[in-house]
């Protein structure tokens, strides 16, 4: 019985763990597993409202014509997400275009697109999109929902810049690996089924490990948020001329330009920015940074301008870490993938929390001590009053 019982709980964590992530990755900007488009532009491979199966550009391979990818637009949509087959590959990046369309993409002014751009390649069997009707609809009602629910909340907060849909997006993406983190840890930590059932059934007694995971929970999600919320890419534009001006971002034909990055902590704990470059021409100084509670450091961002005159788009990529480890190790983990660094991160702040209460409190669950309904308010805040003077 207790197999099958774990059986069930493991399966509809995964289950519901999966379809949590596989959602709110649409609502981060960032497709996990799955992906969407809202318009017609794609038919008849996509449909509007149609989904398809995402494959992470850092496991894709390069993209090849006929692919169909999903890129960081630069003026498409407002420099939104795109979804659209790539038609051609030249020297300058990507010809891309959607199967409707009447004209490429960069035909309409969107520059060629960089390696750097692109987020993730979608699924196909035998040259054919893997489609998955209407689940982009289902995505985009959800994320309706949420935008509003996050602006009713977040506005009398003060914190409506903050949490926008992209922010909502991405503290929901915080809960779901918390919670994986959260169940891991009392699945092999907790109490035992039996233990967990014989003390909380009985009254005034909070279960320890009821409290702890409630503890966790919260920091959890709170410290993969600090980390997640402000990640994301950055596009600069070099421009090649035979006549640079005072403007950092132009230089000569083959010459090298030079931009500062501020990065900008304004936690009350220490990070580790880690900067990556998937575009050619680019390079970072220093590629990592530790950057103190409510201050800023700065990098430099040099890039190598076109042997012709003509523009170039560069990308720039920022991770960062709560400062809970060495900043080295920190760079080992995210070299190894961003997550496994946020999982470890996640790991030792749940560690020192579940071993400050353990130390504190012991193993013993919690009995709340009653005064009786008879005695009053007044007195039972009199009561408290004396105990602390």
């Amino acid at each position: 019985m207790q197999v099958t019982t774990a059986l069930k709980a493991g399966v509809s964590l995964v289950v519901g763990l999966t379809l949590v992530l596989l959602i709110v990755g649409q609502l981060l900007g960032q497709p996990v597993l799955l992906g969407y488009v809202a318009t017609g532009s794609m038919e008849p491979a996509l449909n509007a409202g149609d989904g398809f199966v995402a494959v992470p550009s850092i496991v894709a391979d390069d993209p090849e014509p006929g692919d169909v990818v999903v890129f960081d637009a630069q003026t498409l949509h407002e420099g939104g997400l795109t979804t659209h087959r790539v038609v051609e590959e030249t020297d300058e990046g990507y010809v891309t275009k959607g199967d409707a369309n009447p004209f490429t993409d960069q035909d309409g002014g969107e520059p060629p697109v960089t390696d750097g751009q692109i987020v993730a390649v979608a699924w196909q069997v035998n040259g054919t999109v893997v489609r998955l009707p209407h689940l982009g609809t289902l995505i985009m009602s959800v994320h309706s929902v949420v935008t509003a629910v996050f602006g009713l909340l977040a506005a009398p907060l003060g914190i409506a810049a903050a949490f926008d849909a992209d922010g909502a997006g991405a503290l929901l993406v915080a809960i779901g690996i918390a919670l994986l983190g959260v169940g891991l840890l009392l699945e092999r930590t907790g109490a035992t089924e039996r233990d967990t059932e014989r003390k909380t059934n009985r009254e005034n007694v909070i279960g320890l490990w009821s409290a702890i995971s409630i503890v966790v929970l919260l920091l959890a999600v709170f410290a993969t948020a600090a980390m997640v919320i402000p990640a994301g890419g950055a596009t600069y534009e070099v421009l090649a001329t035979e006549n640079p001006t005072a403007d950092p971002q132009t230089a000569a034909p083959g010459e090298v330009a030079t931009v500062t990055r501020t990065i900008d902590n304004s936690g009350y704990v220490p990070i580790v920015a880690v900067l990556d470059t998937s575009s050619d021409g680019v390079v970072v100084e220093p590629r990592s940074t530790t950057v103190s509670l409510q201050s800023t450091s700065e990098v430099s961002v040099s890039m190598t301008a076109p042997e012709t005159e003509g523009r170039a788009t560069k990308t720039v990529y920022e991770n960062r870490y709560l400062l809970v480890l060495p900043p080295s190790v920190l760079v080992w983990l995210h070299g190894i993938h961003p997550f496994v660094a946020i999982a470890a991160v996640n790991i030792v702040v749940v560690g020192v929390a579940v071993g400050v209460i353990l130390a504190l409190f012991g193993r013993s669950d919690f009995r709340l001590r009653s005064t009786g309904r008879k005695v009053s308010l007044s007195t039972r805040l009199d009561r408290l009053v004396d105990r602390w003077l």
